[in-house]
């Protein structure tokens, strides 16, 4: 073949490559739009589309802001907008998160019109029941009557929840491993995990408020106990499925049975431990809840059962989504630690 042939081929490859590229953001540019309209559309509607219902529409002050209902949620979807936009055009060099964020455009392109419709028939028409059913501005005008308030209330259940979680994960692993390594304890304590694991936390409720001191101190045993059997029961299954030779080769290099318990059990059994550890953040989080509705002098719960008393439904719907926002960042801290722990999965996965 002639350099002449060479040449001509190399550079129809880069040509053809060029055009595959240029498709791709094509393809990616659309994707971003496609998202945004959902939102966009949302905001015209609110706009557009007159109040029929008698709904008092209110002013707020916010720092050097008024605002209304209407107002702070156009500044809502539009922020989420800005996010979007900002996330798909950083997307653009890497091509996993682009491919991620290509596949989820469909279904927030969806949120975005089913916030458009929850606002027509929930505020603008108001054909859904109330007050049982408020509108997403509704749900916002929450944080502009009470923002403050919600937002002590928020951080009661973080502190709560942050308390009795660790609690419930550091006994959780320190009773697993002693499970795993011990035949004796093995023999006095898992019998008494199987039987007491399957009982639900909140059937302690009256004995924990009877034994313990203050109601916070009666909420973190409650949140540990429902943490804690999922971990120890996946910590104490991790650690006793370490294969035996792996004890056998650190023993012959001569290795401590304490470093063969940190350094062989332990991260063999991390898996199982993140597995009972992302089950008990659920578990906690609704135990987190009932004890706030049950007797906690603040937090999210307590803010819950403080609203339905008195029928303010949509200050309900503000705490849920605030509950909604602050699990799914927990649950993605979660992912992040354990996708940083167990980042030497990738390599074995993979080959």
């Amino acid at each position: 073949m002639s350099q002449a042939s060479t040449a001509s081929i190399e550079q129809a490859r880069f040509q053809q490559g060029v055009e595959e590229k240029d498709g791709v953001l094509v393809r990616h540019v659309g994707h971003i739009v496609f998202t945004l309209a959902g939102f966009l559309l949302a905001v015209a509607a609110n706009v557009l589309v007159p109040q029929v219902s008698s709904v008092p529409l209110d002013t707020y002050r916010v720092g050097i802001l008024l605002l209304n209902r209407n107002g702070l949620y156009r500044i809502v979807l539009f922020a989420i907008a800005f996010i979007y936009l900002v996330s798909g055009i950083v997307s653009t060099r890497n091509e996993t998160r682009r491919l991620h964020f290509d596949n989820r455009s469909a279904f927030r392109f969806v949120m975005g019109i089913a916030l458009l419709l929850w606002d027509v028939f929930g505020t603008k028409y108001q054909l859904l029941q109330q007050p049982f059913f408020p509108g997403p501005s509704q749900v916002l005008e929450s944080f502009l009557i009470e923002g403050a308030y919600i937002f002590s209330n928020l951080l009661y259940s973080l502190r709560l929840f942050s308390v009795g979680f660790l609690a419930g994960v550091v006994f959780g692993v320190g009773t697993g491993i002693l499970i795993g390594v011990f035949p004796r304890v093995y023999y006095w304590v898992h019998p008494v995990l199987k039987m007491t694991g399957i009982i639900p936390a909140v059937a302690w409720m009256p004995f924990a408020l009877t034994l313990f001191p203050t109601p916070f101190s009666a909420a973190v045993f409650l949140i540990s106990i429902s943490a804690w059997f999922p971990i120890a029961f996946g910590t104490a299954s991790g650690v006793m499925s370490t294969p035996t030779t792996y004890f056998e080769a650190a023993r012959t290099l001569g290795a401590s049975k304490a470093y063969r318990i940190w350094h062989v059990s332990v991260p063999h059994a991390l898996p199982q431990i993140f597995t009972g550890i992302t089950t008990a953040c659920a578990n906690a989080f609704v135990m987190l809840v009932i004890s706030e509705m049950m007797g906690q002098p603040g937090g999210l719960g307590y803010y819950i059962n403080a609203a339905k008393m008195w029928s303010t439904y949509y200050k309900v719907f503000a705490a849920i989504v605030i509950m909604a926002i602050l699990f799914s960042l927990i649950t993605k801290l979660l992912g992040l630690i354990q996708a940083r722990a167990l980042r030497w999965q990738k390599g074995v996965i993979g080959s």
